[in-house]
């Protein structure tokens, strides 16, 4: 354990409240998830802009996935307390400039400054149990952690239906303020760290790069294929500008003296293996929760409690299997507990490109059900896996790797599906007579709101369902496709761990 480790240790007299403090942060962060996509049928409805939809999960999760590598640096270097403060702080401004939004442009900009403050809030709490416990217990905490993503699932998509359908969709926002204010206490009071007081250059190179790469490349994912041609002057210009600066940025982040992602943790055969399974699981689990609840309700016809509880069963089977991953961990070893986790995302995808409208909510729940328990035991597999190889000070930077590359996995997977979903809609609506009917995607924006669906024509609201659904099954083919590509990568998994304690 190192020095600075030991030191946390012996002032953090109450590590139960420090537990449940930090269960608070990452429960905000991750209800964010769920409740939005609940409520995203009722803001299309009220605010328009169909075509944007995956723009609001995109703009959180490209600011997400950019930042929380900046943040575990930072963390690394100055301590977990006032890094996960400044985040939650920024978290808790975009969430209630983001319940005032008047246009979907207003929505999307404001998830850009709550997905800046999100970055902060998984990483460094997961990193923070990381410091305050010991290797075999991480592996019963982290059980602990990851049945946040349980409870949040399963209230959140219930709160969101209940805000949705007694309230204002503008509450799914707003209920982050008391969350965050908690969190932040909590961390005040029984969090002590003791930092070594140095002057440190921060890479800001590096964090610019980066910045400019993955917006440069989502921004292509989002728009070529439906708004613009793949072979555009814009699509090529903006591809060209990802690959040099993602070049450039791996030859900054080789000169730095502390460079935002020390390549040397990626050398790590683990390391190496858990983060690339975390970007492909990414995908398949924003694949799944974004679009869901477009397609219980838009065409299964069901309420938005309904929808929100397809999600739900993810969040059931992701902390049961957490619980279990902790203990699987400790007598089967991460490979084969991971294998297992590969198994039944295989399982799980399956289930989502068979769905069909006539089979009902409870085979899309069945679907999320599986590949919640695919993702509880892979991803707590993968925490203490990477805990357990690096010292405490390249911990805050290895874990938030890791959940950068989900987080990437979700950015890509967000504007990657988005454009699937938009290009299969249109190219339908285009098969099936859409200039004569006068047909956009933005149509879609009746199909989830119940008044209007009403009053539509029979013909014309069967070419949208059939649309949508046509679309959203291409979708699951491109998850299944990444749930194969997660099993072959944690196939490579080494047999024997290695450890830094």
């Amino acid at each position: 354990m190192g020095q600075a480790e030991q030191k946390m240790n012996k002032r953090v007299t109450k590590r139960s409240f420090v537990l449940a403090t930090v269960m608070l942060a990452m429960f905000m962060g991750a209800v964010e998830g769920t409740i939005v996509s609940t409520a995203m049928p009722a803001i299309v409805g009220d605010l328009g802009g169909f075509a944007l939809y995956s723009w609001v999960f995109s703009a959180y999760l490209l600011m997400n996935a950019v930042t929380v590598l900046i943040y575990g640096k930072l963390s690394d270097l100055f301590g977990r307390k006032p890094i996960l403060t400044f985040g939650i702080i920024v978290f808790l401004i975009g969430s209630i400039l983001s319940g005032t939004a008047e246009t979907m442009e207003m929505l999307i900009l404001y998830r850009f400054i709550q997905g800046f403050g999100a970055g902060a809030v998984m990483p460094i709490a997961t990193t923070i149990v990381g410091d305050i416990y010991s290797r075999e217990e991480r592996a019963k905490i982290q059980g602990y952690l990851s049945s946040v993503w349980g409870i949040s699932a399963v209230s959140g998509p219930a709160l969101g239906g209940l805000l949705v359908e007694y309230a204002s969709w503008r509450y799914v926002f707003w209920i982050n303020v008391p969350l965050g204010i908690l969190a932040i206490a909590g961390l005040w009071l029984y969090l002590h760290e003791d930092i070594e007081k140095k002057k440190h250059k921060i890479d800001y190179p590096g964090a610019v790069l980066l910045t400019v790469a993955i917006s440069s490349l989502m921004i292509v994912l989002v728009e070529a294929g439906a708004n613009w041609a793949w072979t555009s002057p814009k699509t090529i210009g903006l591809i060209g500008l990802s690959v040099l600066t993602l070049i450039l940025f791996i030859f900054q982040e080789r000169r730095a003296e502390e460079p935002m992602m020390p390549f040397n943790i990626w050398r790590e055969r683990s390391i190496f293996i858990a983060n690339m399974t975390s970007l492909t699981t990414g995908v398949m689990l924003i694949g799944i929760s974004s679009f869901l609840p477009a397609f219980v309700q838009g065409v299964m016809e069901r309420s938005p409690i309904v929808a929100g509880f397809t999600l739900t069963a993810m969040s059931i089977g992701w902390p049961i299997a957490a619980a279990v991953s902790g203990r699987l961990l400790l007598s089967i070893g991460y490979r084969k507990t991971s294998l297992f986790g590969g198994a039944a995302l295989i399982l799980g995808s399956i289930l989502f490109v068979t769905l069909k409208p006539e089979a009902g909510p409870l085979w899309a729940a069945a679907g999320s059900f599986f590949v919640g328990v695919g993702m509880g035991l892979t991803s707590t597999a993968f925490i203490v896996s990477i805990q357990s190889t690096v010292a405490w000070q390249q911990r805050g930077i290895a874990t938030a790797a890791n959940m950068f590359m989900r987080n990437l996995g979700n950015t890509v997977g967000a504007a990657l599906l988005g454009g699937v979903l938009n290009s299969s809609i249109l190219s339908y609506m285009k098969k099936n007579g859409a200039e004569e009917q006068d047909l956009t995607i933005d149509t879609a924006n009746i199909l989830l709101n119940e008044s209007e669906r009403m009053k539509l024509p029979a013909e014309l609201k069967s070419i949208l369902q059939d649309a949508l659904t046509n679309a959203l099954h291409s979708v699951y083919i491109v998850v299944f496709i990444f749930a194969i590509v997660s099993l072959l990568f944690i196939l490579f998994l080494p047999k024997k761990e290695k450890t830094a304690e």
